[in-house]
C-alpha cells in the first residue's frame, strides 16, 4: 500500500542499522577460539622461585566470571610480578563460572604453573567460591588456602593433563571434578596446606615472607607480615572493571535491550539527541558483553527482530500482528540467549515487561505527542503554506511554521518530498494539503462550501 511508504522507509532504515548489529555480534560471538598453547616444561620448585624476591608480596583480586577481561588481568599480573621480582603473587579469588574457551583456560593454567614467580590462591573471605576455571588455577598453584565458609572444587573436565595438577588435586580429582569441599575438608584432603581464616594468616606462612610479633589490642602476641613483605594490593583498572561488569549475563542482556529500544525511540523523534547517543553506547557495551559470553547468535537475532517488529506497529499507533511477532521473539530470545548460563527471573521480568511497557505504552504516546498540538484555534492554518518533509502519496509529513504535522493529499495530486504545499483543511490531528501548483481545486472555494 502506498499509505505505508513512510513506515516502510523508517522500518527499512531500522532493519538495516540493526542488521549490522546482528552481523557484528555473530562475528564476535562465533569468533574462533584461542589456539591450544603447547605446555611448557616442569617449573622450578616453589620455594626456590620464592627465594629470589626477598619476601615481597603482590596480592590481586580475581572476582566474578572468568571472562576475557579477567583472564588478561591475571596474565598481566603475573607479568608484572615477574618484572618486579616479587617472592609471591597471591590471587584472592571468588569466581563461580568460566565463559572463555577451554583452550584459553589451558593457556592460563600453564601460565600460572610455569610462572617465574610462585602463585598462591586464597579462596576468601568467608562465603566465597572458587569453581570451574579458577579452581583449575588453584590445582596448579604452589599454595592454596580456603577461608571458613568458602568452597573449592567443581573443576569440570580438566583442560590440561591432570598430571600437571599438584598431587593432592590429582588424588582427589574424582571428588572435586563435579563437587566442592569446604575449608575443613580441603585441609583433610591436602588441597589446602594450612588454615587460612583471613588473608593475613595465609600470607605469613608463605616461604620467605618476613614477619614480626606484635601485641594485639588485648596485649596478646600476634605474628604479622613486616618489612619488605607488606603486600601490595591491586585489582582491575576502572576501564577493565567496566568491561568486566558488562560481560555479566544480566547486564549484557539488559544493556542490549535498552540500547535497541532507545535507538527505536530516536528514529521516531526529530534529529539526533541524547536518546540516540545513549542507545548507541548501550548497544555497543551490550554487544561486547554478549561477545564475551556464550551467547547464541540466533537468539541475539531474535532480540533484534523484536525491535524491528515493534517499530512497524509503533508507526501505526495500534498494537497489531507485528507486536505479537515481536513479543514471541522477545520471550524466546530472552529464554535461550545463553548456552549453559541462565538469567534470573527478575532479570527476565525487567527485560520482557519493561520492553512491552515501552513499545505498547510509551512509544505510541510519544509518537502521538510529536504530531499533535492543541485543538483550539487551528482555523488559521487553512491557507498556510509549508513544505513536504516526506513524500505525500496520499499520506506523509509536512512542516508548517517549523512544526511537523501528519498530512494527507488527493491521490490525483501526490506531493514529492521538498515541494511546497498549502493547507486546505484540518481534520483533528491531520492536515489535508495540496501542492501549490497543479492542485485539483482552489482551497478557498472548497472551504466556503
Amino acid at each position: 500500500m502506498r499509505r505505508l511508504s513512510t513506515t516502510t522507509r523508517r522500518t527499512g532504515a531500522l532493519a538495516l542499522a540493526l542488521g549490522l548489529v546482528v552481523l557484528g555480534l555473530s562475528v564476535l560471538v562465533g569468533g574462533p577460539a584461542a589456539a591450544q598453547q603447547e605446555p611448557d616444561g616442569d617449573p622450578a620448585p616453589c620455594a626456590e622461585r620464592a627465594e629470589a624476591g626477598g619476601g615481597r608480596l603482590a596480592v590481586v583480586t580475581v572476582s566474578g566470571l572468568l571472562d576475557p577481561v579477567l583472564a588478561r588481568f591475571v596474565e598481566r599480573s603475573i607479568d608484572d610480578a615477574e618484572e618486579a621480582e616479587v617472592s609471591w603473587l597471591v590471587l584472592q579469588v571468588n569466581s563461580k563460572r568460566t565463559v572463555v574457551s577451554d583452550a584459553r583456560v589451558a593457556e592460563l593454567v600453564e601460565r600460572v604453573r610455569t610462572a617465574d614467580v610462585p602463585v598462591a590462591v586464597w579462596v576468601g573471605p568467608s562465603g566465597t567460591r572458587a569453581t570451574a576455571g579458577v579452581a583449575q588455577l588453584a590445582a596448579v598453584a604452589c599454595q592454596v588456602g580456603v577461608a571458613p565458609g568458602s568452597r573449592l572444587g567443581d573443576l569440570g573436565e580438566p583442560v590440561v593433563d591432570p598430571e600437571r595438577f599438584t598431587p593432592a588435586f590429582r588424588q582427589n580429582l574424582d571428588r572435586i571434578e563435579d563437587g566442592t569441599v569446604d575449608d575443613d575438608t580441603a585441609l583433610e584432603l591436602g588441597l589446602a596446606a594450612r588454615e587460612a581464616p583471613v588473608l593475613g594468616t595465609f600470607l605469613i606462612d608463605l616461604d620467605g615472607v618476613e614477619t614480626e610479633v606484635v601485641e594485639d589490642e588485648d596485649g596478646r602476641p600476634q605474628r604479622t607480615v613486616a618489612g619488605d613483605s607488606i603486600p601490595v594490593f591491586s585489582k582491575l583498572p576502572i576501564t577493565d572493571q567496566l568491561l568486566h561488569t558488562v560481560s555479566s549475563p544480566a547486564v549484557a542482556y539488559l544493556l542490549l535491550l535498552a540500547g535497541l529500544a532507545l535507538i527505536v525511540f530516536e528514529l521516531f523523534t526529530a534529529g539526533i539527541g541524547v536518546a540516540g547517543v545513549v542507545g548507541a553506547g548501550c548497544t555497543i557495551l551490550g554487544a561486547y558483553g554478549l561477545a564475551a559470553l556464550p551467547a547464541r547468535g540466533w537468539a541475539v537475532a531474535l532480540l533484534v527482530l523484536t525491535v524491528v517488529a515493534y517499530s512497524i506497529d509503533v508507526q501505526t499507533g495500534v498494537p497489531r500482528v507485528w507486536t505479537g511477532i515481536g513479543t514471541v521473539a522477545l520471550v524466546v530470545g530472552s529464554l535461550f540467549l545463553y548456552d549453559g548460563l541462565s538469567l534470573s527471573w527478575i532479570t527476565l521480568l525487567v527485560g520482557i515487561v519493561g520492553m512491552l511497557i515501552f513499545v505498547i505504552g510509551a512509544m505510541p504516546a510519544m509518537v502521538r505527542t510529536r504530531f499533535s498540538t492543541p485543538t483550539i484555534g487551528r482555523g488559521w492554518m487553512i491557507g498556510e503554506e509549508g513544505q513536504a518533509v516526506t513524500e505525500i502519496s496520499p499520506d506523509g509529513v509536512v512542516r508548517v511554521r517549523g512544526a511537523p504535522w501528519r498530512a494527507r493529499t488527493n491521490r490525483a495530486t501526490p506531493v514529492a518530498a521538498g515541494d511546497a504545499v498549502r493547507v486546505v483543511e484540518v481534520d483533528g490531528l491531520l492536515l489535508e494539503v495540496e501542492p501549490l501548483e497543479g492542485a485539483a481545486r482552489d482551497h478557498r472555494e472548497r472551504h466556503s462550501e
